[in-house]
């Protein structure tokens, strides 16, 4: 199988300090390319698995 998944989860310094303030803002964004992008079940499990990462 050929291909990338990338996910990054940031926080959002705007919404935290500006008008917003919403403390502990997090945004994710994520790019699906070959199998990640054709075959629903891996991407699902691409997901899973870095979702389990998380503190």
């Amino acid at each position: 199988a050929e291909g990338v998944g990338v996910a990054i989860e940031a926080q959002h310094l705007c919404m935290m300090m500006r008008g917003v303030e919403k403390q502990n803002s997090m945004m994710t964004t994520s790019a699906m390319l070959g199998t990640f992008r054709d075959s629903a079940a891996t991407r699902t499990e691409f997901l899973t698995l870095i979702g389990r990462r998380r503190p």
